[in-house]
């Protein structure tokens, strides 16, 4: 109510109470705050899916490094494959690998099934993280030294007697524009974080 000069009294019906207000106020926080929350999700999701993918590992030809069921996330976005990288990609039929790279474009590997010894440009390249040097001789193996295609990887998987890769003449050489990413992390199967 006000007391207008003229003597007359007036309700002002638009002017809300204190606790109006303090409701109003609290309506536009939660509003404004769902609002950021929307475009932070929204702004992760976005750039999550142009830099990363979630692919799960299906056998144990890169044990000990990843198991069967293990989920791995991939960096996708502007990848060139290094040696000793663990890369997904997908061979000439389409199926989806994922394997180490042992060699790329022009470099000559050389594998020495009786010693277990494997070497790149003639140097026995270090392998601490797989379990064993054995390994058997693929029935479809390629000729070595085999040099490695122009613009092309040498993928093998970390459990050399349980992987089909690129010692066999039906995978081989991996294009390079067949590389769909590098592997960055892995969840494992029972979710711990690698």
């Amino acid at each position: 109510m006000r007391n207008n000069t003229n003597g007359y009294i007036y309700y002002d019906y638009h002017k809300r109470s204190e606790k109006e207000e303090i409701i109003e106020t609290a309506w536009k926080s939660v509003f404004n705050w769902l609002a950021v929350i929307t475009g932070v999700l929204f702004i992760f999701v976005f750039v999550w899916s142009m830099f990363f993918r979630v692919i799960e590992v299906d056998g144990t030809s890169m044990q000990p490094t990843l198991d069967n069921g293990d989920k791995v996330v991939v960096y996708i976005f502007n990848y060139t494959p290094e040696c000793g990288d663990i890369v997904v990609a997908t061979s000439d039929d389409d199926t989806v690998l994922i394997k180490r790279v042992v060699a790329s474009s022009g470099q000559i590997v050389d594998i020495d099934y009786d010693s277990n010894i494997i070497s790149v440009d003639s140097k026995k390249i270090n392998e601490d993280y797989i379990d064993s040097a054995d390994m058997n001789i693929h029935d479809d193996e390629i000729e070595y030294p085999h040099a490695v295609a122009e613009n092309s990887l040498f993928l093998m998987g970390d459990n050399r007697n349980s992987s089909k890769d690129s010692r066999s003449s039906d995978i081989g050489d991996i294009d390079t524009e067949s590389v769909l990413g590098k592997v960055v992390f892995r969840i494992s199967s029972d979710y711990n974080i690698y």
